[in-house]
């Protein structure tokens, strides 16, 4: 509650001032000041401030007196002014991109993004700046391994995000549940045994890249802008989406789910279309393998296939493949 009002932008003081005034109405500005230990001028600055925001409201009468405006009505406003502001510069900051594009010098087709800081910032920017769809290989090595936000910001804006897995990667039950918040916020995802062209793709307008696809080498990226090497990867993506398997929801054909298929046996479905042996399911879900073996068996009786991975992909392509279930407590 301190920070009420930064996100507005105002400050700790502002915010300290229209507490006061919530709790406290018709009081002067000498009761403020005596209240929340400040001088006379920074209590009236504060209140021209409030007043011209519409959080509060100086009353008729002498001595001066101030009433706080409702929040609930004040804040929705200012909060709405607040976005209509940002949206402004967003517009403004396309422009002056635009006219940089167009008035500076030509950017090079590849640029070499050197150190784990400088990733992350063009990983943003691209990721922030994206407006139609973001296209994503998968696969190790990881700068690090917690959620990306900025996916989940630029899903929330209407963003398509659309990202090939590699299976291996899947087996680790931390990548997992990430996988599962991606497509909670709408990802589409699909895996493959082998998917080792790392790459982010932005708009088919810019591509990230490792330096090379077989090295371990994460904090050394190309930055590839329009030239035929960005038409190879765009195609590349295409051709592999097309060989991929779907996960979770991206399944295209639904089937109704039989009652003897737990959420643990689509967690099992999950790994088993990724191509995960039966020692790395049962690490990844914290149960033995002997378990592992006799669901499996179970599985590919029920959708009548003849290889463990073809079960899986049949799983995927019905639409079994929901929510995972929670891994047990250690």
């Amino acid at each position: 509650m301190a920070h009420l009002l930064q996100p507005v932008g105002l400050g700790q003081t502002d915010s300290d001032v229209y507490l006061r005034l919530l709790s406290h109405a018709h009081v002067t500005p000498a009761d403020l000041a005596q209240a929340l230990a400040l001088s006379a001028s920074t209590v009236r600055q504060s209140l021209r401030r409030l007043t011209s925001a519409g959080l509060c409201n100086q009353l008729v009468g002498r001595p001066t007196r101030y009433v706080a405006a409702p929040p609930e009505v004040a804040l929705d406003s200012l909060v709405i002014q607040h976005h209509r502001e940002l949206d402004e510069l967003r517009v403004h900051a396309r422009a002056l991109s635009v006219r940089a594009q167009t008035t500076g010098a030509q950017s090079p087709l590849i640029e070499l993004v050197e150190g784990a800081e400088a990733v992350w910032h063009t990983l943003a920017r691209l990721e922030l700046g994206a407006r139609h769809e973001v296209l994503i290989i998968d696969s190790p090595p990881y700068l690090a391994s917690g959620l990306n936000t900025n996916e989940i910001q630029a899903l929330e804006r209407g963003v398509t995000y659309r990202a090939i897995y590699h299976a291996q990667a899947l087996a680790d039950s931390g990548r997992l549940a990430l996988l599962e918040r991606y497509l909670e916020a709408g990802e589409q995802a699909r895996s493959l045994p082998e998917a080792r062209m790392k790459m982010l793709i932005v708009d088919r307008e810019q591509a990230l890249v490792p330096i090379s696809f077989t090295g371990t080498d994460a904090a050394t990226r190309l930055l590839v802008r329009p030239s035929p090497l960005l038409d190879a990867l765009v195609l590349s993506f295409d051709t592999l989406w097309q060989r991929a398997t779907p996960l979770g929801s991206c399944a295209t054909a639904r089937a109704p789910l039989n009652d003897t298929v737990s959420p643990r046996d689509r967690d099992i479905l999950r790994l088993l279309a990724t191509g995960a042996k039966d020692r790395t399911i049962a690490r990844a879900l914290g149960i033995t393998e002997r378990t592992v073996v006799r669901r499996i068996h179970t599985l590919m009786t029920l959708l009548d296939a003849t290889t463990r991975f073809q079960a899986g992909v049949q799983a995927a392509a019905r639409g079994w493949l929901g929510p995972r279930a929670q891994p047990p407590p250690r």
